[in-house]
């Protein structure tokens, strides 16, 4: 018997009626693939917080904590090093050639089992990471971890897309943006955690002080010859925040176990009957037929396409090809990753201490987990392109202020921000995460994992990674060069990205919402003012053997 649920609105299709219930295995199935979002927060929040621990800099990066305590230099260059940058940036260039690889899985051995070697990549990358001893076995260790980014991405989008019903796509979908808030917050705090303190029990508390060396006790008590103290977890507070990541890794890893594959891709690679039983399980009903056909017509379409990068480039996949690749690097320009790969260092750049600065990145993280709940509850209701427009007049104000603020209060040499002033840089931050948590952020995966027909989905799936990770190590690798030179006029550089986008929003990004996957182009491009130019009729949209790849100076001939 199918699981029970409640009824979702029917999808609409050429007539035809998709019923789908939302049930317990819906829902079940995608928090578990969505928990893969916790290992790449917590990625994006832990190497901000470790690269302002001394420790950590007294360990690899002794220049940099040579330059924070000679105050010599400004402060808006105090991190300027290509080494600390590469240690952010290595893993984003690591997860864009492995999303190569795992379009290949994806397509081939299931969404599941990419999930699965993501999980792997992570667990074996935490290892090295906690456990490293010179700056290459910690490169070593995040490019592993940048692996199952890349495959984690590549799979899990895609997945939480198949199996959500049509009505709910989008929130279900943003389960995975959910989860990377989550792991964000979750490494701010542990983050906060090892820089601060640990209460530890030692027996005689005066013979522990003469041999242990601590950083800052703060009070002891004296019961029955046993005392309490206040220590640093020195100096290994940074290998305990660099090997928590394994801990989100095992979660999600174990869950893929008692997964299901979704019915798209089972039906894709042959398995019929089991995509069958999957579906009627998953949409609660025994009335599957209609979508169940049209997946299966997708599938032979997608059989027929030997060279699947090949033929994302014909003329009528030129739309889908460029509203990904554009979200994507407009997502990575607005700024975002100034915020959260580099809060604590940025903080600490304007006149925090390493204890409140990280103590922010908490605040913000907290923030940005709670925004996200907003995307989830209004996708589906207000639309893709109303959230995004929304959440792109927020940002923009958000960076002119900031960018005032840096211009007015933060001058080379100013060791400590007014009070007031503090907060309100805090207040501005959390802003711009806020807004970017609720438009930006879930819908830059959501709506490149939703446009693609069956027979590219995985390889346009790959494409959204690549150039997402391209970006993202680009941008990680230059950033504190780009606040060293820069200053104030970098936040000034993202606000004019930010117009540029939302003005890309109005004229050419269709609305998406409540349309079936596999009604997107005769209901979407073929309907918009653009884009219907590139659709056509012909025999030829998928016959990759008839047409030349184009370039790129023909792309909108």
């Amino acid at each position: 018997m199918p699981a029970g649920g409640f009824p979702a609105s029917s999808a609409l299709l050429s007539g035809m009626e998709f019923e789908a219930k939302i049930t317990p295995m819906v829902i079940t199935t995608c928090v578990t693939a969505a928990t893969g979002g916790l290992m790449f927060g917590y990625d994006i929040g832990i190497s901000g917080g470790v690269s302002s621990m001394e420790d950590f800099q007294r360990e690899f990066f002794p220049t940099v904590l040579h330059k924070r305590r000679e105050n010599k230099r400004s402060n808006y260059c105090r991190y300027d090093n290509q080494g600390l940058q590469l240690f952010t940036s290595s893993l984003y260039l690591a997860a864009l050639v492995s999303t190569l690889f795992a379009s290949y899985t994806t397509r081939r051995r299931g969404r599941r089992a990419t999930m699965r070697i993501a999980g792997a990549f992570f667990i074996v990358g935490a290892i090295f990471n906690g456990a490293a001893r010179n700056l290459g076995m910690l490169i070593v260790g995040r490019i592993l971890l940048g692996c199952g980014v890349g495959f984690a991405n590549q799979a899990i989008p895609l997945f939480l897309s198949e199996v959500a019903p049509t009505t709910i796509r989008g929130g279900l979908n943003s389960l995975f943006q959910l989860n990377i808030t989550i792991g964000i917050l979750f490494a701010s705090l542990v983050n906060y955690g090892t820089n601060k303190y640990l209460l530890v029990e030692r027996q005689p508390c005066f013979a522990y002080f003469s041999t242990i060396n601590i950083t800052g006790v703060h009070a002891y008590t004296h019961t029955n010859n046993r005392f309490l103290t206040s220590c640093r977890i020195h100096p290994w507070g940074w290998r305990l925040s660099l090997f928590l990541a394994g801990f989100p890794a095992v979660l999600f890893t174990l869950g893929t176990l008692f997964m299901v594959d979704t019915p798209n891709s089972l039906i894709e690679r042959g398995r019929q009957e089991e995509g069958k039983v999957v579906l009627k399980k998953i949409r609660g009903t025994d009335n599957v037929d209609p979508e169940f056909n049209e997946i299966l017509e997708a599938s032979r379409i997608a059989h027929d396409i030997k060279r699947p990068f090949h033929n994302l480039l014909q003329r009528c996949n030129r739309p889908l090809l460029m509203i990904t690749i554009l979200i994507q690097m407009f997502q990575q320009l607005s700024g975002i990753n100034a915020i959260m790969f580099y809060a604590p260092v940025l903080l600490t750049t304007l006149g925090f201490k390493t204890e409140a600065s990280l103590y922010s990145a908490v605040i913000t993280g907290a923030v940005n987990v709670l925004s996200t709940f907003v995307s989830m509850y209004t996708v589906d209701r207000v639309g893709r392109q109303m959230l995004l427009l929304d959440g792109g007049v927020q940002m923009l104000l958000s960076l002119v202020a900031m960018a005032v603020v840096m211009r007015t209060k933060v001058t080379d040499r100013s060791d400590d921000l007014d009070h007031d002033w503090a907060i309100m840089v805090v207040v501005i931050i959390c802003n711009f995460v806020s807004s970017f948590a609720w438009s930006w952020g879930p819908l830059g995966w959501l709506i490149p994992s939703e446009i693609f027909p069956l027979e590219t989905r995985s390889v346009g799936q790959s494409i959204s990674v690549c150039t997402n990770m391209l970006f993202t190590f680009v941008f990680a690798q230059v950033f504190l060069s780009m606040l060293c030179h820069l200053k104030s006029f970098i936040f000034v550089f993202s606000s004019v990205c930010v117009a540029i986008m939302s003005l890309f929003v109005i004229f050419f990004l269709p609305e998406t919402n409540n349309i079936p996957m596999e009604e997107m182009a005769e209901r979407v491009w073929k309907q918009h003012w653009f884009w219907k130019r590139f659709m056509n009729d012909g025999g030829d949209n998928h016959d990759v053997t008839r047409e030349r790849t184009p370039s790129i100076m023909s792309l909108f001939s």
